[in-house]
């Protein structure tokens, strides 16, 4: 028995509910666009609040590195290759994470152009990552950010997270159809 609809989606035949959601292959290419962007936005929040709170713009970013280098990688102020470069990456890999969860289960309704939708799933995925960053894992994995910036600052880049989540799609427009 086939259920679902058939329709045309940019030459493309869906066959079935299933069919409307993202392969794999666009939902990861996606992933690194979208990734790249919380990632920036991430990093330039976290900088800001640090300079705010803690008088480093670098404090935060460095802090990132506890995961190897222990906890006195937040007490470091300066950039400097063994810190500040493990803490990006690590940031850039996360963000890559948490974009590939948000445009799989999301991504379509950006590509729809459901702005509202998108920004929901934002928020959505954003929460999801403070839940499993701040109170799931060990403290040896969390970002390390809470050592030198406020929990309002904390707040304050994941907000930025949820609302760079669906910047992608926002700003490149509908992809496909609406298909009702």
């Amino acid at each position: 028995m086939q259920r679902g609809i058939w329709t045309r989606d940019e030459g493309r035949e869906i066959r079935s509910y299933t069919d409307i959601a993202q392969s794999w292959r666009e939902t990861l290419q996606d992933a690194l666009v979208t990734g790249s962007i919380v990632c920036v936005a991430t990093v330039a929040t976290a900088a800001i609040r640090g300079m705010t709170d803690s008088g480093s713009a670098f404090a935060p970013i460095n802090a990132t590195s506890h995961v190897v280098y222990g906890p006195k990688a937040g007490d470091v102020d300066v950039p400097d290759f063994k810190h500040t470069m493990l803490g990006l990456a690590i940031n850039a890999g996360a963000s890559v994470f948490w974009a590939t969860l948000y445009e799989r289960l999301f991504g379509r309704a950006g590509n729809r152009g459901d702005v509202s939708r998108s920004l929901l799933g934002g928020g959505v995925v954003a929460a999801l990552a403070y839940l499993v960053d701040y109170h799931l894992v060990p403290k040896r994995l969390t970002p390390g950010w809470e050592e030198r910036v406020s929990g309002r600052s904390l707040g304050m880049i994941f907000g930025a997270m949820g609302l760079s989540l669906p910047m992608r799609s926002i700003l490149k427009g509908p992809r496909y159809p609406l298909i009702s």
